[in-house]
């Protein structure tokens, strides 16, 4: 079985290879193509994992060794992979979710003259992402990490056209660069300490190594996470992302790109389990970057950009999660498997209703909407239901579990981590009861656009609402499937352990907060935005919100840290070259010059001057031996 890992990432990969430089002549049947190939990376996985749960917990792990790439003393680099419960549960949700998506382009996508390119880019995406959860060893995770950096460029700068989209483009390529320094850095640092890449004797190695090594390489792989998974403060990229076509917006910020920081750290686990430091620095990005998120998603009427910021504070959870631990690794990795399906549901069912508004963003001018589109009001309403954790839905499950492991952590960091996470429940329940109020609730709003047409509501077709319909299974029911007999810790526990935490509230106390401040969420919402007609223009607002519709000043601050900073030290260093290396360098010649010039006026042509050269040399000469015998 372990000669068909291979070919989940060869498939989607051939699909980019054939759409993207098969020509024109592959228009009309392109996206087929695209689908079809990630239906068939699908389901490869899905043969792998029925073959995984025929075995024993422990012997679930494959490996496939495909070639040596770089072998030489010293050094060796394979192109080698691993599959095993926590790549499986990645390539499942990379996968199918992704087939889903690719299901819903193609009547999205449907009028868009460069639907091909599209759905190439789509399997290059899927492709490096399975890549990256399939490899061995951190060389060939990196491989995998640089081309979901690219295939991200591509997707969310599609519509070049627009200046918009391309800066974002370039904003999200250009912040994930810096992310990926850390990464690279991370496994330098790791082929110095321990001689190889591999995934097994790295993280088998762990105990020999001293606490600060490993912790500079734990701080450089967080910094990696932060790029990819837009975390504090590398997170300013994701908002501005929502200029790519909304299958781009889910495909990256609900089951792919930005959960690749969260398998990076789970995955290097070991390494953080040993570096305490580290491992805290994980939990106050985490934590910082859930309200940062949620905070950001109160004050956005577009739609697309409110559910970034939620994204952006979901992952924050999972981060959280992730650094408290052994008690928190299978959580982290659980709500991002519940969050891959309740948020791409969400986001499906926002470009669903864009699909029907004339491409409206603005929340505002929305209103009513359920009459005119039924089904995709009760998907999204059913991922609405998930994401704010409602008892019995996916998110109630996932969500419940990392608060109660926040607060299991112990002292004075547990109450702080257990209260920022039980916060950010209540904030989560405000802005996505708002965004479900101001969309399909009230009084209609919509307005004629530019050109003088007003928007006709109408349902999509059923290209778009058929993996609306299946994500909205998933938001109901994975998280309850999971919980039962602890399916799911018991899935991965072989992989990442698991530890019982002792928290200081009972799981029930720790429920019934959550159910509180999730009530308390909602009737804020309900009375802000449901009793009371919503204005088509926004009001002025207070400080706070004034400050989140410009996401917390997060690009100001980037400016004056890294534009203007950048410009200083720019400047600095080209004034150090011109007056010291280039001063040097150019003394020198001209040194070299003067001093050449004046040895050339020795040289003009005379033989007088030849001769009386000649006789002082001579003269000269005699002088020095009779002063030698002399002495």
């Amino acid at each position: 079985m372990e000669n068909l890992i291979a070919l989940l990432v060869a498939a989607p990969l051939l699909g980019a290879a054939v759409l993207l430089c098969g020509g024109r002549r592959l228009d009309r049947v392109g996206h087929w193509i695209g689908t079809l190939l990630a239906a068939v990376s699908f389901g490869i996985g899905a043969v792998l994992f029925a073959d995984m749960l025929g075995r024993g917990a422990e012997d679930r792990a494959l490996h496939q060794r495909l070639f040596t790439w770089i072998p030489v003393e010293g050094f060796q680099a394979d192109m080698a992979f691993q599959l095993d419960q926590l790549s499986m549960t990645f390539v499942l949700l990379i996968s199918g979710v992704g087939t889903l998506i690719h299901v819903y382009s193609i009547g999205y996508m449907e009028h868009d003259e460069r639907r091909r390119r599209f759905f190439g880019y789509l399997n290059l995406f899927v492709a490096a992402m399975l890549l990256l959860v399939v490899a061995d060893n951190y060389l060939l995770l990196y491989f995998g990490w640089e081309g979901v950096g690219l295939a991200s460029y591509l997707l969310i700068g599609f519509w070049q056209h627009k200046p918009s989209a391309a800066t974002a483009a370039k904003k999200a390529f250009l912040v994930n660069r810096v992310g990926d320094m850390g990464l690279s850095i991370a496994i330098m640092v790791m082929f110095t300490t321990f001689g190889t890449f591999a995934f097994g004797p790295v993280l088998g190695a762990v105990g020999e190594t001293s606490e600060g090594t490993l912790t500079a390489i734990g701080l450089m792989l967080l910094l990696a996470a932060c790029g990819k998974s837009a975390q504090v403060p590398l997170q300013s990229w994701l908002g501005d992302a929502m200029e790519g076509p909304t299958p781009v917006s889910a495909l990256i910020h609900a089951a792919t790109m930005v959960t690749a920081g969260v398998y990076l750290i789970v995955r290097s686990g070991a390494i953080f389990n040993a570096a305490p430091d580290a491992q805290l620095v994980v939990t106050i990005v985490g934590a910082v970057t859930l309200l940062f998120g949620a905070i950001v998603g109160c004050a956005k009427d577009d739609i697309k950009k409110a559910l970034a910021g939620s994204t952006m504070s979901q992952i924050g959870y999972m981060i959280l999660a992730a650094g408290l631990g052994p008690i928190g690794y299978v959580f982290a990795i659980m709500h991002l498997v519940t969050h891959g399906f309740f948020k791409a549901g969400l986001f499906l069912g926002a470009g669903s209703v864009m699909h029907g508004m004339n491409d409206e963003v603005d929340m505002r001018k929305y209103g009513g909407l359920r009459k005119y589109m039924p089904v995709t009001f009760v998907t999204f309403g059913l991922g609405y239901l998930a994401i704010i954790g409602f008892p019995g839905l996916s998110g109630f499950f996932s969500k419940d579990m990392i608060i109660e492991a926040a607060f299991a952590k112990g002292g004075t960091q547990g109450w702080i981590l257990g209260g920022v996470a039980l916060l950010g429940a209540g904030i989560t329940a405000f802005y996505m009861t708002r965004v479900m109020l101001l969309t399909f609730f009230g009084e209609k709003r919509w307005q004629p656009d530019a050109e003088g047409g007003e928007p006709h509501p109408h349902e999509s077709p059923k290209s778009m609402t058929i993996p609306m319909i299946i994500l909205a299974f998933g938001s109901v029911f994975a998280g309850g499937f999971f919980e039962i007999g602890d399916r799911f810790l018991n899935w991965l526990e072989p992989v990442t352990g698991y530890a019982h935490g002792h928290p200081p509230v009972s799981a029930m106390t720790v429920t019934l907060a959550t159910m509180a401040v999730l009530v308390v969420g909602v009737g804020t919402a309900w009375g802000m935005y449901g009793r009371r007609p919503v204005p088509v223009l926004a009001p002025r607002g207070s400080l706070l919100t004034r400050a989140a519709r410009r996401d917390l000043y997060q690009d100001d601050i980037n400016h004056v840290v890294l534009v203007r900073g950048g410009e200083h030290l720019t400047r600095s260093l080209v004034y150090v070259d011109h007056s010291l290396v280039d001063g040097v360098v150019n003394g020198t010649a001209a040194s070299v010059g003067g001093l050449s010039g004046r040895l050339r006026k020795l040289q003009n042509g005379y033989a007088r001057s030849y001769a009386v050269s000649m006789f002082g040399g001579t003269a000269i000469l005699i002088a020095a031996t009779l002063l030698m015998r002399a002495v």
